[in-house]
């Protein structure tokens, strides 16, 4: 076995391990129990005499960090973080057990596969080899297994720059996702993600009068006042905005003349979005070019014969650059017309959009390891309609991408259904792909 088929081994196994630990994030306190996966890449990483310290400020939410000191206190230091919690998953849509971790036909199904603890596993897998070989890099190497990043990060990045800031600082990160082919075959292009989106999430609260379900007539009923604000909610359509990389992204889809000319007029794009078949590619370009508004959550005192005198709705808010909390309650207002007085708004969450440069010894060193093995590729730095961790280490000044390296034959539309979706999985050879290439931007970074 070659070493880089000896690494990849390592990481199908550590990958698999990973997801049959279900470290299942609901979005309360007490689910997600990312200990399980902690305690496994401790073990794994103690084994190459790696000191690994452990961070839990809620019981079972427990994030892990490894280091191996740099020799000049003045050089770079680079973070391979990568989250260890999943979202939680409807089994009868799956061809098979989300939790097995099946290898079948050169693919590791589960929950977890793509997001993202296939990049979790490379780094770790990269952080023992490093350590294996005696390493020493010029800079600090960190290694941080977070928890929490599918709900927020309370319990996990956004609780440790907080708490123990200085335990995961660090100039460089690569998180998550990235590694993405587009372009064409004589000029092939590979995604690396730059900036997200902010995500501004918002629960609105209305209240009613109560009474007897029986007697309907001229009541004051907080569900139908709520079902009048979703409504207003998902009809609002905000101007479209355009961010510094949208040009790029375009014209890296080679589309005709007259299509990119289209996504490329703020005037236009919404009638062309409109048009386009396929509502999933409608639906990224949308959110790529607005700040987006979706109602996804209910809740109120409920029962059969009793009218509510409060509903409450959670908004998954998601802003373009240049909107955040005050912006927001514009949009809110707009959105809910006469409406707005009647409705009580709480944050949830209120990070705003972030972005890292390019001009990086970091891009440099991802550009060297990526067109290794794809000689004739260039890097397309990307704007991300989701949100990860990179945000949190952005505020703390840090460069922060998402980058791993898939095989070409993934499609961007195919990745994207596996996301949080059903019959998630990752095929083997994007794993070596992706451990590799972690590899050789450490040795070049660091070494």
């Amino acid at each position: 076995m070659t070493g880089s088929d000896a690494l990849t081994s390592q990481t199908v196994d550590l990958l698999q391990a990973m997801i049959r630990n279900a470290c299942v994030n609901d979005g309360t306190a007490e689910s997600g129990q990312e200990v399980r996966n902690a305690d496994l890449l401790e073990a794994y990483l103690g084994n190459a005499g790696l000191d690994v310290e452990r961070f839990e400020p809620t019981p079972g939410r427990t994030s892990l960090v490894a280091r191996i000191e740099g020799s000049d206190p003045s050089a770079p230091s680079l973070c391979l973080m990568g989250h260890t919690d999943v979202v939680p998953v409807n089994p009868d849509g799956w061809s098979r057990d989300p939790f097995a971790g099946d290898l079948v036909d050169g693919e590791v199904w589960g929950r977890g596969a793509v997001d993202m603890l296939n990049l979790t596993a490379s780094q770790a897998v990269v952080m023992r080899t490093l350590a294996d070989s005696g390493f020493r890099p010029r800079g600090d190497l960190i290694f941080f297994a977070v928890a929490d990043e599918e709900s927020g990060s309370l319990h996990g990045a956004r609780w440790m720059v907080d708490n123990e800031a200085d335990a995961i600082r660090a100039d460089y990160v690569l998180t998550e996702n990235g590694g993405l082919h587009s372009g064409t075959e004589g000029a092939p292009v590979i995604s690396v993600n730059v900036a997200e989106k902010g995500a501004s999430w918002r629960r609105l609260t209305v209240r009613g009068t109560p009474g007897h379900g029986s007697m309907p007539y001229r009541t004051d009923n907080a569900l139908v006042k709520a079902a009048a604000v979703v409504q207003r909610l998902a009809e609002y359509q905000p101007q479209p905005r355009f961010h510094e990389l949208w040009r790029a992204q375009v014209e890296s889809m080679g589309l005709p003349d007259e299509a990119r000319d289209q996504l490329l007029d703020e005037d236009r794009v919404d009638g062309f979005l409109a048009d386009v078949p396929h509502a999933g590619t409608a639906g990224h370009l949308h959110a790529c070019t607005h700040t987006t508004f979706s109602p996804n959550v209910g809740d109120g005192p409920g029962k059969t014969n009793v009218i509510p005198d409060r509903v409450s709705i959670d908004v998954d808010i998601r802003t373009m650059p240049g909107d955040h909390t005050e912006e927001v309650a514009a949009h809110l207002r707009e959105a809910l017309g006469d409406l707005a007085d009647h409705v009580e708004t709480e944050v949830i969450m209120d990070d705003a959009a972030s972005s890292s440069r390019i001009d990086t010894p970091l891009w440099d060193a991802l550009e060297r390891a990526i067109t290794k093995p794809f000689p004739s590729a260039r890097l397309n730095p990307q704007f991300i309609v989701g949100f990860t961790d990179a945000r949190v280490y952005r505020e703390m000044g840090a460069v922060a991408y998402g980058a791993g390296l898939l095989s070409p034959s993934i499609s961007g539309g195919e990745f994207s259904r596996r996301f949080h979706g059903h019959d998630e999985r990752i095929d083997v050879e994007s794993l070596r792909l992706t451990t590799n290439m972690y590899l050789d931007v450490c040795r070049d970074m660091l070494g």
